[in-house]
């Protein structure tokens, strides 16, 4: 895969190519991460990048020409990096809380996209033009404001990286994950198998070697953690007949409790 971010900080990604799993998949050249800085395509000594907006208004607004410009050299270094294949098109995502909301199911389609463009934003947000001709989607990691765009590329990088094949070490491990089954992940537990005396222990079933009781314990689990912390996954969720078999024996044991 490769990843094209326009920044006017492209310093700021050491934070995840320089580490952790993002880190290994660029050495193992699983991924490759380019970079533009739109003031090297400012067309003035100043490499001015932003300018108030027109109609006034609090705050500056990135000009649309460097950002275009910016765009269409990474767009060109990507296609070189991917070759002439027929559908190594260029997909270019602008963050922006205006866009739709990420999510793992969002995760797993870029992660099948060949060629990735972000473009980070600063200031009061980019020229209503860049959006209308050179953005495919808006993504937004959610409704609030941050000072600019570097951070949520980063988070969604992170989140398309790590289920490219053979980039996590057992790639299992996505599978289990939170959201992967629209559940949350149920509780997890290692050594020791008991902290502060007996106070605190280990589920006797994960101890031992049934593993049929250690899968239904574990669907269990994560029925119980969705319950409790996004019962909004459940309400969407059409449940197997043995999640709502698991969940029902889970209500009629707490009924007491739940109904407090």
């Amino acid at each position: 895969m490769n990843i094209g971010v326009v920044s006017l900080f492209p310093e700021m990604f050491r934070a995840i190519s320089d580490f952790g799993v993002i880190g290994r998949a660029l050495n193992q050249k699983i991924v490759k991460l380019e970079f533009a800085n739109p003031r090297d395509f400012a067309g003035d000594r100043h490499k001015t990048v932003d300018d108030k907006p027109f109609g006034g208004g609090p705050g500056m607004l990135m000009k649309v020409e460097p950002l275009k410009k910016a765009c269409a050299a990474i767009r060109e270094k990507l296609l070189c990096l991917s070759g002439p294949a027929e559908g190594n098109a260029v997909k270019t995502i602008y963050v922006s809380p205006q866009g739709a909301r990420f999510t793992q199911q969002k995760a797993h389609e870029l992660a099948n996209c060949e060629n990735l463009v972000f473009i980070a934003g600063r200031y009061e947000g980019v020229d209503e033009r860049l959006i209308e001709s050179v953005v495919d989607e808006e993504i937004s990691l959610g409704d609030y404001v941050l000072s600019g765009g570097e951070l949520p590329v980063m988070v969604i990088i992170d989140a398309i990286v790590r289920l490219l094949p053979e980039v996590l070490g057992n790639e299992e491990s996505s599978l289990k994950e939170s959201f992967q089954t629209g559940l949350l992940e149920g509780a997890q537990f290692t050594r020791p198998r008991e902290i502060e005396g007996s106070c605190l222990r280990v589920p006797p079933v994960l101890l031992g070697g049934d593993h049929e009781a250690k899968r239904l314990w574990e669907i269990r689990a994560a029925l119980i953690r969705t319950y409790e912390r996004r019962p909004d996954l459940l309400a969407v969720r059409n449940l197997s007949s043995e999640e709502r078999k698991l969940l029902a024996e889970y209500f009629k044991e707490n009924a007491s409790s739940l109904d407090n």
